[in-house]
């Protein structure tokens, strides 16, 4: 099961190996992960995604939360947060292709960013499934090149993590 976990620590040279050694010792595997700082530059905002069981989560924000340098844990779930994606992708764009990779790109209200004699490079904010949708929709053009941030998340409303 894929659980979303956003978690504040401080924002110190050594968290992040100290995050990720937490789930490489015990052997899970984290298919997203975003960093930034936050509104207080002394804090950071990770979040990942993570592929395991339930019972297994609840060990891992236990063992999380026992580090010094975490300041604030939350499992989100899609009710409860907003959550996007950026990506980037070069596709390969011929004079007579790229009429519809912009419409394409109009639909899906992605932007072009750069165009060379060969390609498009575009970009788009959205959420997961939609930006799968998208390559999809792309790769009979030829997808040449593919950049994903990951999923970063809030929760919605008046509620924060602060």
């Amino acid at each position: 099961m894929k659980q979303v976990i956003s978690v504040l620590v401080e924002n110190q040279p050594g968290v992040l190996n100290k995050i990720t050694g937490l789930f490489s010792r015990r052997g899970f595997n984290i298919e997203s992960l975003a960093v930034s700082v936050t509104e207080d530059e002394s804090v950071s905002r990770i979040t990942m995604i993570i592929d395991i069981g339930h019972n297994a989560v609840d060990q891992l924000e236990k063992q999380l939360n026992k580090l010094i340098c975490v300041l604030k844990l939350k499992r989100l779930d899609n009710v409860e947060m907003i959550g996007k994606e950026l990506i980037l992708v070069k596709v390969s764009a011929t004079p007579s292709t790229r009429r519809n990779i912009k419409d394409l790109c109009d639909i899906m209200h992605a932007k072009i960013d750069d165009i060379s004699a060969a390609t498009l490079t575009v970009e788009m904010a959205d959420v997961p499934q939609q930006i799968n949708l998208f390559l999809e929709m792309l790769q009979p053009f030829g997808i040449v090149e593919v950049a994903r941030t990951g999923l970063i998340a809030v929760q919605k409303g008046s509620a924060s993590m602060n």
